[in-house]
């Protein structure tokens, strides 16, 4: 029996991971019936290989989204409620992030703001606008338990909000905001599981690894293709028995 065709909703979808999540997802086992990918300038010289994707498969809308914008989150989900009605949303991933590299010592309050914004606030109300589309996607699904295919959302974190590795990656990496956004959103994606398991909804955490991008940098230990291929087949793999997980991209459990 073949795969029912899913709907996805990607945040920071016009480089990186973002776009790179956006090109296999369409040349993926499981088919996308609609790929809603969201960045804040869709127009700009940033977004022109997703503008290209998006020519070539009809199957993709771009929509502008700034997550740091409660307002802007709002009408995205009107937006994408109006083009996917009573069969919901199937898989939100929640991918968008600010890196401040900050120190203890030179963390500034408007620093720490801005990276909450965008790496835990703007989760969360991702999270609360979506919900009545992921719940749409559970009532139309006739999958038993929990799945990325039937109504899931996965948040793109690092192995650098672990508090149990600190000792471990300090000293190539302080990012005080960055690590304590990134602790914040472990701690509500675990709470969201917890809550909203009734509903059928599965939350779960994905380091990507260290990556070679724009904010990872060109020491990275892996290029972006990898990263999203073991990213997308642990996403691929995911059940009840993963709900509140905190991975890798090649599926191992990592320390809180």
């Amino acid at each position: 029996m073949a795969a029912q065709p899913v709907t996805v909703l990607i945040t920071g979808a016009n480089r990186g991971l973002g776009l790179e999540m956006v090109k296999q997802m369409l040349e993926g086992k499981c088919p996308v019936k609609k790929l809603f990918a969201c960045c804040r300038d869709p127009n700009g010289p940033k977004a022109e290989a997703l503008q290209a994707l998006a020519k070539k498969h009809p199957n993709v809308h771009i929509i502008r989204l700034d997550v740091a914008d409660l307002g802007s989150i709002k009408q995205c989900s009107q937006q994408v409620g109006a083009q996917v009605g009573t069969g919901g949303l199937n898989l939100l991933i929640n991918n968008a992030a600010y890196l401040d590299k900050s120190t203890v010592q030179k963390t500034t309050a408007e620093g720490m703001q801005t990276t909450l914004n965008t790496n835990l606030m703007g989760p969360m109300y991702m999270t609360q606008e979506f919900l009545p589309h992921l719940r749409a996607a559970v009532k139309a699904s006739k999958i038993p338990g929990m799945s990325t295919r039937k109504a899931a959302v996965v948040n793109i974190t690092s192995f650098l909000g672990s508090m149990q590795l600190v000792k471990d990656t300090f000293s190539i990496f302080t990012y005080i905001p960055y690590r304590i956004s990134k602790a914040g959103l472990n701690m509500l994606t675990v709470c969201a599981a917890e809550e909203l398991k009734k509903d059928e909804i599965l939350f779960s955490l994905l380091h990507p690894g260290w990556v070679r991008t724009d904010m990872g940098g060109e020491e990275g230990e892996i290029d972006a293709p990898e990263s999203v291929t073991g990213m997308l087949s642990v996403m691929e793999s995911l059940t009840e028995k993963q709900n509140a997980a905190f991975l890798d991209y090649k599926g191992k459990t990592l320390p809180w």
